[in-house]
């Protein structure tokens, strides 16, 4: 992974980078940010970028053996730790027993989430965690000789799924070998353990922002600049979010979000809940992007009502805007807003998508017929 293939982060870029040339490389590092924010494709270059053999000023040459090695996450100095299912049955106890689908994942989106990494692993409703063999693993690795580099690297995705396991790990943490270099890549600081948070540089890594993501979509997708902008704002700086919504075909969800809220304003409950088949083939994914393109349609929706026009950020060929705001005020919008927000929140955790939708079309009908702002609602 090169720095200049990640989107932005460019504070970030200079500092890992004036680092290495500094020769001020912190053995144990903390890179905290939230999802799709590149956290971990952050980690991957400045891994590469210190095991280069033909350093540029400010990335890896990307041709040398140890980048070419970098690049296909095969190079025998580059270890990697995240969460995983144990299957003792399939001789799955370790993280690199299934090093294929890790290597696979992160080679297709540098940017995954824990939903992406656990769909490849068809982990079904299974709980991931780093198991104590793992620790063991992890110790038995780092204390072997490097084979071809100056550095030996671990990248622990995730350690927030590291229990009280992980103390079996603080005292190489606290004093490895010589020239090696742990990474954690997490997005929850406070569910680290505290004994291996206390021994770690923090190094804070924004969320992408709407332009750089956009930016991104078009280098990366075949998709036009509006769509791009529309994809970014929806995605809040989550570049691995934007790319699933890009290929969900959004105008489709946009005009599925519409033509049910038509419905639940006309009162036309059996044909509103007779949507309810068509989104549950959605899938989880789509369906949580449903409901997000929903609340940007609302949040312009008031926008507009309050004359900002020049900040309204979405832009549709399905149908205008404006003619829709005329139905949303502060009454209604607020409580319509929560429930979508809570319907996303019980779709992560596998509700039955027929029953959420058809509870929720019966509240939407319900609020549109606010006339008033409850001012208990504000």
């Amino acid at each position: 992974m090169l720095f200049s293939e990640i989107p932005g982060q460019v504070d970030i870029k200079n500092q890992l980078i004036r680092s290495v040339k500094e020769d001020r490389i912190s053995h144990a590092q903390l890179f905290l940010g939230p999802e799709g924010s590149g956290s971990l494709a952050l980690a991957l270059a400045y891994a590469q970028f210190i095991c280069c053999d033909d350093r540029q000023e400010n990335d890896s040459c990307g041709t040398c053996a140890s980048c070419r090695k970098y690049t296909r996450l095969i190079h025998p100095d580059l270890h990697f730790s995240y969460p995983f299912i144990v299957k003792k049955t399939d001789g799955i106890e370790v993280s690199t027993d299934v090093i294929k689908e890790w290597r696979e994942a992160v080679t297709d989106n540098p940017f995954l989430g824990l939903e992406d990494w656990l769909l490849s692993l068809d982990a079904e409703n299974k709980q991931p965690n780093i198991p104590i063999r793992e620790c063991h693993d992890i110790i038995r690795k780092l204390t072997l000789k490097s084979f071809e580099s100056e550095y030996k690297v671990l990248i622990m995705w995730l350690p927030e799924f590291l229990g009280s396991e992980g103390n079996t790990l603080l005292k190489l943490i606290e004093e490895p070998p010589a020239k090696t270099l742990f990474i954690l890549v997490a997005e929850n600081q406070d569910q680290i353990i505290n004994t291996i948070l206390s021994r770690t540089q923090l190094i804070k890594v924004k969320k992408q922002e709407d332009r750089e993501v956009a930016a991104y979509l078009l280098s990366h997708f075949e998709t036009d600049e509006s769509a791009a902008k529309r994809v970014a704002y929806l995605a809040n700086g989550n570049i691995s979010l934007a790319r699933k919504i890009l290929g969900a075909e959004e105008d489709d969800l946009e005009q599925f979000f519409v033509s049910w809220m038509r419905l639940c304003y006309a009162r036309k409950g059996v044909e509103a809940t007779e949507m309810m088949e068509s989104f549950s083939k959605l899938g989880r994914e789509n369906q949580k992007n449903l409901f997000k393109t929903g609340l940007q349609i609302l949040r312009d929706s008031m926008v507009l009502n309050e004359q900002l026009d020049e900040i309204v950020r979405f832009e549709s060929q399905q149908f205008d805007i404006r003619k829709f705001a005329g139905i949303i005020h502060y009454g209604n919008a607020v409580p319509i807003i929560r429930d979508l927000e809570q319907a996303i929140y019980h779709i992560e955790r596998n509700a039955n998508p027929r029953i959420l939708f058809l509870d929720l079309s019966i509240r939407t009908m319900k609020n549109l017929q606010i006339k008033t702002v409850n001012s208990q609602l504000i």
